[in-house]
Parts: structure tokens; sequence; C-alpha cells
């Protein structure tokens, strides 16, 4: 087994367990990373042993890339996010599309996007770090967010043109969204960078009550030979740490039972 997987930290801290033990206990469950963590606790996930596997890459869902006007403020937030990242080795930025507005049609804003990341995709190369267009529902959690289909994420990175700019797929979402996950992943998976896992509807617990058949996912994943992160992003319906574990072992069963 090669793929990964990770914890998004927001999920799950503050419910009960201190930053200390949850992070030990992660580690403990097998989890090689965690995402999404605020910088101050980057040291203790790393004395921890674990992977910082993304971070966020510039402030606000709404305003983002498909904004030219945004474009100077975004790409000084990133450059900053990127020298962050060298210093932790995280692999990853998650950047986002933004919010639609009056008179912004989808065409202009996936070619704002595709120019402000062509901006910025030689110096993440050059930091070794990958920017992650995070794909996300505007149908309940991010209303009017412009990249909340595939197609759209996947035109933007054509434009680019770049390795070093990809999607983060995110089950969760795209199930609200579109359905068709196990195609999508099989048809599209060289755009996809990570991906994140959450229960429909609810963005609870990866468990028999929500409607993804999550291993079969997860095994489509593995057959398109990713090697890198998944990470479990939802809010647990009782205890976190037996949440997660839960989740891991879903995962790691369904992908041994791949091999």
């Amino acid at each position: 087994m090669i793929i990964k997987q990770s914890v998004s930290w927001w999920c799950f801290a503050g419910r009960g367990v201190s930053d200390r033990d949850l992070l030990r206990q992660i580690k403990e469950i097998g989890y090689e990373a965690v995402e999404l963590i605020e910088p101050p606790l980057f040291q203790k996930a790393r004395d921890n042993g674990l992977v910082i596997a993304t971070h966020q890459g510039h402030q606000s869902f709404d305003r983002g890339l498909n904004d030219l006007n945004e474009h100077a403020r975004i790409e000084a937030e990133i450059h900053e996010s990127l020298a962050l990242a060298q210093k932790f080795a995280i692999p990853n930025l998650v950047v986002f599309s933004g919010n639609r507005r009056e008179g912004l049609s989808d065409e202009e804003g996936r070619d704002n996007a595709a120019v402000g990341l062509k901006r910025l995709a030689r110096a993440a190369d050059e930091a070794g770090v990958t920017l992650l267009m995070e794909l996300l529902s505007s149908k309940r959690d991010h209303t009017e967010y412009q990249c909340d289909h595939t197609a759209w994420g996947l035109e933007v990175c054509r434009l680019v043109d770049s390795p070093r700019v990809k999607l983060l797929y995110d089950i969760y979402h795209m199930q609200l969204m579109e359905g068709d996950l196990i195609a999508t992943i099989g048809e599209s998976h060289e755009h996809f960078g990570h991906y994140h896992t959450a229960g429909v509807p609810g963005r609870h617990d990866l468990d028999e009550a929500q409607e993804i058949n999550y291993p079969a996912v997860f095994r489509a994943i593995d057959q398109t030979g990713y090697t890198n992160y998944i990470g479990h992003e939802f809010v647990p319906k009782g205890d976190p740490v037996a949440a997660l574990k839960f989740a891991y072992d879903l995962c790691d069963t369904a992908l041994k039972s791949a091999l």
C-alpha cells in the first residue's frame, strides 16, 4: 500500500482531546500526516513524526483567483506561504477560485484564475510545492464559489499547464455537486493532487449512515497509481479519536483488499 492518510486538523481539534494527545493518537492510529493545522502547532506535529500535508496558501474562499483585482494580494500571501512550506517541508498549498459575482462569466473567471496561477507556478516549482485549487460545493457549504464542478477546475489546470498546479478533489463536495465519483477519478486523476473525504449528507463520519461507498472510492483512487495523501476532513459525530480510527481502518482495509 503506497497511499498515505492524513487528518484535517480543524475538524477534530477542540473536541475534548488536548492538542498534544490528539497529535500523539493520530500518529498511533497510523496516520502519516495532518493538514490545515495552525502554524504555531507545525513543530509539534513534526515532533510527533507527522508530515504537514497541506496548508492554506492565501486568505478567503470568496475572494480568490477569479478576480484580477485580488491577484497582487494573493500572490504576496502565497509567496509567504511558500517560504513557510519550504521551512516545514509542506508539499501542498491550497488555493481558491473565489465566488461568482455579477458580470463574471465562468469563462472569464476561469481565465483569470489561470493567469494568476501561471504567475505563481514557477515559484511553486522552485519551492517544490504543489498549488491545489480546491473543488467545493456551492450547493450547501460555499454559496457562489466558482470552482464547484470538476470540469471548470480541469480547464484551469489545462490552461496553466504546470505539474505544480492541480486540483484538490473533495469527495464530499463533488458528491453534492455532481456525483459520478469513480468515473471522474478514473478519467481525470492526472489533475488531482490531493483528496478529501467526508460523509454525505452532513459532512460527518464515513459510516453506514452516509451514502458514499468509500471502500470502492478508495480502491478507485488506488487503481490510478496515486501515491500521495487522502485527507479525512469530516466533523465527527462523537469521539474524534474513535472516528479517526474507524476512517483509517476503513481506508486501510479497502486498499489492502486491492493488492
